[in-house]
């Protein structure tokens, strides 16, 4: 299937990050593009206000006219975090249409581009986004696809007038594997997605087929470290082919330089905070340095980039309260982010609200879990947000909290939970997780604010 030949687009799970991204990009080449969601979400409320056609019901009686007839004009693409008893999916595969996962319509897309592809169990969406950034500022350009919103472009998808697309590859249900990037960068390989993979070992494998992809004569950039044996190394924090030096906090931010046996580019400020975001800009810069952009040039977008959404965001930023909200839903994301916030505001006693995501996630690492939540002064769990998946039996945030060793912990509600941040009114506010908690920063706000 050629994305050219294309006129109908369905999306189901549409709300999701990536997807709506694929959505953004449908609609702008001019194809009829809906879909449906689980519940609506600000970014649903976004895709409608853009004339996309969103339904909340997984129902048969709900798909669009032209969706009853199947040609190679239209095409459906489905999400992994579908149930797989969905009647949308059941209909649509029976009557024969094109049906194709996200991560297979992205390798189509990209097929013929110079694709740059950015793998890790965390530290690709900030990665992928900083790489695309850089070549939007610089003037290089490109298309991207991204796995958050960056905060730059307020977007998920950026459009290039060149054959360049960035493209950040999911490693979950092996998605990446669709990709064969002429530059690929992997930032991490942590156990985790152990509901797909089983153990860490097979999850290693995947990440090494990935890296296997690079078309002949392209590059891999990888964090020192990783047990893989190409490629070129970046760290922060021990030798490697492009490493940070001269690192320093002052006034609330992060100095750098970046040293490689070719290149060097000092003084960098960054407005991101945490040695795992240096790594990230290591990784970023290097590849806008194998495109041949200068030093001067990629310094002054490294120093321009605001970051991405609920990826260490500042909410609020007073004298009396710091509130920042951060995606981590991982114990090694947890801990960067952590030990960010901490090595800038190591005065303030931090509260930690953390909403685990995934029952198996939960299960398989709830030692990790509380051994980094115990770092905190006063954590508030809440219930596990179960995404695509059903209960397991004895997996509940009480099997993290009661290991965790954290001065004051205690289990909550979300509505509890603002209650809490109400009477206390915490100098130092941190929100971590993947599910919908996202949906308390607003709350949270107004009452740091107006206290």
């Amino acid at each position: 299937m050629e994305p050219g030949n294309i006129r109908s687009v369905y999306l189901a799970g549409i709300g999701g990050i990536g997807m709506s991204g694929l959505a953004r990009y449908f609609r702008r080449r001019g194809c009829g593009v809906s879909g449906y969601d689980r519940t609506p979400t600000s970014l649903t409320d976004s895709l409608i206000a853009e004339g996309i056609s969103i339904v909340f019901e997984d129902a048969e009686s709900v798909i669009p006219e032209e969706f009853r007839i199947p040609d190679d004009t239209k095409l459906v693409i489905f999400t992994p975090a579908m149930p797989p008893g969905s009647a949308l999916l059941h209909y649509f595969r029976n009557a024969g249409f094109a049906v194709k996962k996200r991560s297979e319509v992205l390798g189509i897309i990209s097929r013929g581009m110079f694709t740059i592809a950015v793998a890790g169990t965390h530290g690709k969406t900030t990665t992928s986004c900083m790489i695309a950034h850089i070549l939007k500022h610089t003037g290089y350009d490109c298309s991207a696809f991204l796995g958050g919103i960056a905060a730059n472009y307020n977007a998920n998808v950026l459009f290039g007038d060149n054959n360049v697309v960035v493209v950040e590859a999911d490693e979950y249900d092996r998605s990446f594997l669709t990709l064969y990037p002429d530059i690929a960068v992997i930032t991490s390989m942590d156990a985790d997605h152990l509901d797909i993979y089983g153990d860490k070992e097979h999850l290693a494998e995947s990440f090494r087929l990935f890296a296997s992809q690079v078309k002949p004569g392209g590059t891999l950039i990888r964090r020192a470290g990783l047990p893989l044996e190409e490629g070129i190394t970046y760290s922060a924090t021990e030798a490697a082919g492009v490493h940070a030096a001269n690192v320093s906090i002052a006034n609330g931010s992060f100095y750098f330089d970046v040293e490689s046996p070719d290149e060097k580019i000092t003084g960098i400020r960054s407005g991101l905070p945490g040695l795992h975001n240096i790594e990230n800009s290591l990784a970023a810069a290097k590849v806008a340095l194998l495109l041949g952009i200068s030093p001067s040039k990629i310094k002054a977008a490294l120093e321009s980039f605001k970051g991405v959404k609920r990826r260490f965001e500042y909410i609020v930023r007073t004298d009396e309260h710091v509130y920042i909200d951060d995606y981590a839903h991982h114990p090694e994301e947890l801990r960067a982010c952590i030990t960010a916030v901490k090595s800038l505001y190591p005065s303030r006693k931090l509260t930690a609200i953390f909403q685990p995501h995934l029952f198996s996630r939960t299960r398989d690492f709830a030692d990790g879990f509380a051994e980094v939540l115990s770092m905190v002064d006063n954590l508030v769990m809440l219930d596990i947000y179960p995404a695509r998946e059903l209960p397991i039996e004895g997996v509940t945030s009480a099997l993290i909290l009661e290991k965790i060793t954290a001065p004051q912990k205690q289990l909550c509600s979300k509505i509890e939970a603002l209650q809490l941040v109400d009477e206390q009114q915490p100098a130092l506010l941190l929100t971590v997780g993947a599910g919908d908690i996202d949906t308390m920063v607003a709350p949270l706000k107004d009452i740091l604010s107006h206290a």
